[in-house]
């Protein structure tokens, strides 16, 4: 959520930095229901300045004097007033909370221009992503892949999109969550096991609603199912002020995730590439707003660290302002390149929030030299979602006999060299 008085004192800036997301905002609206509710507050304190001016006259008159009557009289007029009032001003209230909900965060300066991910800009480039591989092939098409993977019985069981494991296929997604949630605690993060079923309220506080409402999986509660590890972390210390000197606090975190993807087609969704039940380990920090970017780039590089000693080819993307999504308000995405399909496939994305969601969830720490509350800075960051990496595993490391050589890295936890459809 944004500042309200930004807004009422800087509405142009405001105004050229939402032009800059290339979404379609009101903002006109909004300033009109926030003067209307100023006004109507205004109103409201007036009356109860009035009552309470007559209470004080009331108890220096004799009761039954004709006095005494006529403020009973004039308190009673002020008290229906007051509550036809302030029903009006509570309506207005809820309309300014909806219309600031509505307005997504502001790009940071360093955003580059753009509408499209095709304006995205390579930030960084890593390893021989065009070293040609002759066996490689899109991992679906990999013999004995619907052995390990099979997205069939998962379809019959479920439906697209929810696929079995089966032996080495479950134990490499095992292999891949226990090696990232050990690096990222040796990189200083504390490992959290959170819920995966968030109330509205955490929903509303991350920025999911109300936005991307149809993307979710909602129970009769209701209840969430959450999208990303994101949502049950950031809201850990919703309602709280942390204190100032415990900041940077870091924290990692495993859940599935479960996402609807409407709208997706194509080979973009074949086998692993777009699931609506998939493993990832999500990366977190509360910090100090003066210290935030700073922050982003470290947890950029811990992301990154993960890719490097699985030996993958990546690319980094600074995302353009109409690629930055509605609550960041600066991101970086990760992609490792496929082999087989001879594309690149996101595996991270690591953004910056800086008070966007605090303000929404009151994560507060207590300033040393104001001695005040003040809003923290949050940032988060995939370390890493399993299944493209896992994908990316596969067609960069298949040989000429079928099998797939695991990564130096990951032999420990997998426990074998090979990988085998056999």
């Amino acid at each position: 959520m944004l500042d309200p008085k930004l807004i009422r004192e800087n509405p142009d800036l405001v105004r050229a930095a939402l032009a800059k997301k290339h979404l379609t905002v009101d903002l006109d609206a909004v300033l009109a229901i926030d003067a209307a509710w100023r006004a109507q507050l205004q109103e409201v304190e007036q009356l109860r300045g009035t009552q309470k001016a007559a209470n004080t006259a009331m108890a220096a008159l004799p009761k039954g004097s004709p006095e005494f009557i006529a403020k009973v009289q004039e308190m009673k007029a002020v008290s229906g007033q007051m509550k036809e009032r302030e029903l009006v001003l509570k309506d207005t209230e809820e309309k300014f909370r909806h219309a600031m909900l509505s307005l997504p965060n502001l790009p940071h300066a360093s955003v580059p221009e753009g509408r499209t991910p095709e304006e995205n800009v390579v930030f960084s480039l890593h390893g021989a992503h065009d070293q040609p591989l002759p066996h490689a092939l899109p991992h679906w098409e990999i013999p004995g892949f619907d052995k390990l993977f099979d997205f069939a019985r998962g379809a019959k069981v479920t439906g697209a999109g929810f696929p079995f494991y089966v032996g080495d296929g479950a134990r490499i997604v095992r292999a891949l969550l226990h090696f990232f949630l050990d690096e990222d605690v040796k990189a200083g993060y504390t490992e959290v096991s959170p819920p995966i079923f968030v109330n509205a309220a955490s929903a509303t506080a991350t920025g999911q609603l109300p936005d991307k409402e149809g993307q979710m999986y909602e129970t009769s509660d209701p209840l969430y199912a959450v999208p990303t590890a994101e949502v049950p972390l950031t809201n850990f210390f919703r309602d709280e002020i942390v204190e100032e000197s415990a900041l940077p606090i870091y924290r990692c975190a495993y859940t599935p995730c479960f996402r609807r993807e409407a709208g997706s087609y194509g080979k973009d969704v074949r086998g692993l590439n777009r699931l609506h039940q998939f493993d990832k380990v999500e990366l977190l920090k509360w910090v100090h707003p003066a210290t935030s970017y700073d922050e982003l780039e470290k947890l950029r590089g811990d992301a990154e660290r993960l890719l490097q000693q699985l030996e993958l080819p990546y690319r980094v993307l600074l995302m353009c302002g109409g690629d930055v999504g509605f609550a960041q308000a600066k991101k970086y995405d990760l992609e490792v390149w496929s082999a087989g399909q001879k594309r690149w496939l996101e595996v991270s994305s690591c953004s910056n929030f800086e008070a966007f969601q605090a303000r929404r969830a009151q994560i507060r720490f207590r300033g040393k030299e104001s001695g005040k509350p003040e809003l923290v800075h949050t940032i988060n960051g995939s370390g890493l979602a399993v299944p493209r990496v896992l994908a990316a595993l596969l067609e960069n490391n298949l040989q000429p006999d079928g099998r797939v050589k695991i990564p130096a890295a990951l032999q420990p936890y997998f426990g074998k060299e090979f990988l085998s459809f056999v």
